[in-house]
């Protein structure tokens, strides 16, 4: 049965965005540190932050590939959202005019396949997806990628297979590492290696770089399919 891999790449929205009530709320933790520099520190880390929830940052890019076939899209949100049909390859390119656009193409898309493969995706992308989609009121066309944790269908999180769901906690054989450190182990080339990384997405966004944040995230999906095929080929069915 054919299996989407995907990812997605957020980007924090801006605090002006939000009342003053929100605002106060999101940095009220700050009001408690009394030396300035490291209050001005901590609102920077909570800003940054923003990135990681759902109801502060939108979904900017989401990188698709069938495990098999390795054909599939990429979404991003760009200001020139005209698609260039001619571009040809197996990946499709495809600008988005803004957030709900790339939701609800992501959707039609998915709704094609029944299994589903991440990394961190039980824990972040499947919930951003879901939550992003719900405050735009765009259509869920799969709402079973959360289902049984203990399980490899319909959602496959690579990172709950590489830790054994969390058997050894944070310090133990089995503890997680990130996506590039699994990748540099097992001999796969990295999705940084090209010099960008995700804590990038925002000034590339700001620098209207949107096709640099479109091939990131591809570079990521890619990397998840080999790290699958490796799992599945080695370590599928371990109890």
């Amino acid at each position: 049965m054919a299996k989407l891999v995907f990812d997605i790449e957020t980007s924090a929205l801006p605090l002006e965005t939000f009342d003053e009530v929100q605002q106060e709320y999101l940095l009220r933790e700050i009001q408690k540190i009394e030396d300035e520099t490291a209050r001005a520190v901590r609102r920077e880390e909570i800003l940054r932050q923003f990135n990681l929830w759902p109801f502060t940052a939108q979904v900017v890019c989401i990188a698709m590939l069938n495990a098999e076939t390795l054909r599939g899209k990429v979404l991003f949100t760009a200001d020139d959202f005209e698609h260039d049909a001619a571009e040809g390859g197996p990946v499709e390119f495809v600008p988005c005019a803004d957030e709900v656009e790339l939701l609800t193409a992501f959707w039609d898309v998915a709704k094609h396949y029944d299994e589903v493969v991440t990394f961190n995706g039980r824990g972040f992308d499947v919930p951003f997806l879901y939550l992003r989609s719900a405050v735009l009121n765009v259509a869920i066309s799969k709402k079973n990628w959360l289902g049984y944790r203990f399980a490899t269908e319909p959602h496959c999180d690579l990172a709950e297979q590489f830790t054994f769901y969390g058997v050894s906690g944070r310090d133990g054989a089995a503890r997680k590492f990130n996506l590039d450190f699994y990748c540099k182990a097992f001999g796969i080339e990295s999705p940084k290696s090209h010099g960008v990384t995700g804590m990038d997405v925002n000034s590339l966004l700001a620098e209207g770089k949107y096709r640099d944040i479109a091939e990131y995230c591809l570079r990521d999906v890619r990397a998840t399919v080999e790290l699958y095929r490796i799992w599945k080929e080695r370590l599928a069915g371990i109890k």
